[in-house]
């Protein structure tokens, strides 16, 4: 597991030991950064169920001003803090070991683009759009990631939030949300 692109470029991250954590493949990491390449530049970027914080970690990579990586686990928290000190991130970064609705419902930032990558079937996906989506933490242009298996579908969102394109790359799929004024994809 390696940083694919930018001021970090090449750098390897440490991976967790055993199954708890199932990090994002390069192949779709890659592709989702395609997919988002010009709307991360000094964005402020939430890396919720962050496991390793490789996906946090490209983004910032690639020019993101700010992340703020979550997990509830307190070895994935140790393992995204290494992480970061690995990539010289430290003043951009924010690591946070905590349960991600509970850090969705107290949150009181503004980002511009989230990454969620629950555990499939946990039912979190949902449960972590309705509470970004009630909460309104996301900017104006501002994006959602979804990663999740290819049999899960996005819930209808409510305005100014919608689900936008879909992705599928074997058997892992992305979806894009948008918060209303953006461009469609």
């Amino acid at each position: 597991m390696r940083i694919i692109s930018g001021a970090a470029r090449g750098r390897k991250l440490k991976e967790p030991q055993g199954m708890d954590t199932r990090p994002t493949t390069d192949k779709v990491k890659e592709s989702l950064f395609n997919i988002i390449q010009f709307e991360l530049e000094g964005r402020r970027v939430l890396d919720l169920f962050a496991g390793t914080g490789q996906l946090g970690l490209e983004a910032l990579s690639r020019g993101a001003e700010h992340c703020t990586f979550v997990d509830q686990r307190k070895e994935a928290a140790a393992l995204v803090k290494e992480n970061i000190r690995l990539c010289r991130f430290e003043d951009r970064s924010q690591a946070v070991q905590g349960e991600a609705l509970s850090f969705l419902a107290a949150c009181r930032e503004k980002f511009d683009v989230v990454f969620l990558d629950p555990p499939y079937q946990s039912g979190l996906l949902e449960e972590s759009l309705k509470l970004l989506t009630q909460f309104d933490i996301l900017r104006e242009h501002g994006i959602i990631v979804c990663e999740s298996g290819t049999d899960w579908s996005a819930p209808t969102l409510t305005p100014p939030y919608e689900a936008g394109r879909e992705y599928r790359y074997g058997q892992i799929k992305l979806t894009v949300c948008r918060r209303a004024g953006s461009v469609s994809r």
